[in-house]
């Protein structure tokens, strides 16, 4: 196996060693930090390839560890798998809006947490042959995958690596319907959580980083999401 680097940024000690212990089990390198202020500091100097973060941290909490990863330039590709004992809904659409990948609450399986990692570092890379060296363009939409990079009216946009296949995945099918479920086990994992507000916050979020051509996705009420078919236009 790829011994792909994985940081904990968890305060409890027992929960911390017990996610060190299973995933470096799995032969993942683990790095630990007690706060979120340490971690930030580990995220920046040892760029790691995703990030297991507790939401309840000692000094800066793990929804600004999460803003502050997103809004820095040299972390803003690193994966993040949230795991707290909050476990209210607002919570979830609070960490996924904030640039989580996935959300696991305590207590956990540690054969889950494994396996939501496995989901999410799969998901980072190009393993869809389909998309994989894919150029997309759809009107002021371009998606590039081998750059990982989207364009909008020129522009470069920052996606998180779910929106970025999200947004990837219906765009390379413009017009057709996928349901929520379809999308949840192509985009976010069959490991994923299985909530629609799991989707609908992912796209949410799309469609605020698309802007003024956000109606490119497009809801299909009772159905799922579509991304608009320029051809079927009046």
């Amino acid at each position: 196996m790829k011994r792909e680097k994985i940081l904990v940024i968890e305060d409890e000690p027992d929960i911390q060693e017990l996610i060190q212990y299973n995933l470096a089990r799995e032969g993942y390198r683990v790095l630990t930090a007690g706060d979120g202020e340490t971690g930030l500091k580990l995220a920046r100097q040892e760029a790691p390839s995703l990030i297991v973060l507790d939401l309840m941290l000692p000094g800066i909490d793990g929804i600004e560890v999460c803003r502050r990863l997103q809004a820095d330039p040299a972390t803003r590709a690193i994966a993040v798998v949230i795991v707290t004992a909050k476990g209210e809904e607002s919570d979830l659409v609070l960490g996924l809006g904030v640039g989580a990948d996935d959300y696991l609450t305590k207590p956990f399986s540690p054969r889950v947490l494994v396996a939501r990692v496995r989901a999410v570092l799969r998901r980072g890379g190009l393993s869809d042959p389909e998309l994989s060296s894919e150029v997309i363009q759809r009107g002021p939409l371009v998606i590039d995958a081998l750059r990982h990079e989207v364009r909008v009216d020129g522009k470069p946009v920052e996606f998180t690596h779910t929106e970025f296949k999200l947004l990837q995945f219906l765009a390379a099918s413009p017009g057709r319907v996928f349901p929520r479920d379809h999308l949840l086990s192509r985009v976010i994992g069959e490991d994923a959580i299985v909530l629609a507000r799991n989707i609908d916050v992912h796209v949410r979020a799309v469609r605020q980083k698309l802007g003024k051509h956000r109606d490119l996705v497009q809801t299909v009420r009772g159905v799922g999401y579509r991304f608009r078919d320029e051809r079927s236009r009046t």
